[in-house]
């Protein structure tokens, strides 16, 4: 139980760090965008090789498809309530919008990820170098883009800080949960907890990461995020 909470904390501390850096100063707004390309190409691969495949190889196809559906339609459900909110406390600036947005796909991503790590942790397989990695390179430019943006828009820092220290802690927690309930979580759970975070993600990658990826990043941002997917695909090898 130690080490799922050592682990998990490790892996959700990125959020933060990512946050304090979006924060830290006032980043180029092509810088941003390029920043989230490549963050963009970290998920795609994530979402192909360590969510997708993995939940197909681990369960059926149906389950898999059925977290992929549930996934997509709760992060568009809350996307627009959330949206909503936050534009109208912003004003009608939309950097508000596009900065709750990316937090909300880290929060949904995150909690089944790091539930998928604690049951691997629990199961004996012990921790991917190539995972952990993985997290850091996909959950930074999330954290950074969404704090900078937020903040931009006229946000407490405090209030910025508050949040991705609770979605971090909720993602820690969710690695000793699926530690704990690894002895009764079958194979279609995984797959289906995989297809969640995976239908989470393609949502928020299309609706928002990537649009205001190309805006601010201008015509070079496909180019960050194939070096993106690149990085992170050959990462999910290492073991």
């Amino acid at each position: 139980m130690t080490a799922a909470l050592g682990w998990g904390a490790l892996a959700a501390s990125s959020l933060v760090i990512g946050a304090l850096l979006g924060m830290a100063r006032d980043w180029p707004p092509r810088l941003i965008g390029l920043v989230l390309a490549f963050g963009a190409g970290a998920l795609i691969s994530a979402v192909s090789f360590d969510l997708a495949e993995e939940g197909a190889r681990l369960g059926d196809t149906g389950v898999t498809a059925g977290g992929l559906a549930l996934g997509a339609i709760t992060y568009f459900a809350l996307d627009r309530v959330v949206g909503r909110r936050s534009a109208s406390r912003a004003g009608g600036r939309g950097g508000g919008g596009a900065g709750t947005a990316l937090a909300l796909g880290a929060f949904l991503d995150g909690i089944p990820e790091q539930t998928v790590l604690g049951i691997g942790l629990a199961s004996g397989q012990g921790v991917s170098v190539g995972l952990l990695v993985a997290i850091y390179v996909s959950n930074l430019p999330e954290a950074i883009g969404s704090s900078s943006a937020m903040h931009a828009a006229g946000t407490r820092p405090a209030a910025i800080r508050r949040l991705w220290i609770l979605v971090a802690l909720i993602c820690t927690l969710s690695t000793v949960v699926g530690f704990a309930i690894a002895d009764n979580v079958s194979a279609n759970v995984n797959a289906a907890v995989d297809g969640f975070a995976a239908g989470a993600l393609l949502v928020m990658l299309v609706d928002s990461m990537i649009p205001e990826a190309v805006r601010k990043g201008g015509d070079v941002s496909g180019l960050a995020t194939v070096l993106g997917f690149a990085v992170a695909a050959g990462l999910s090898s290492v073991s």
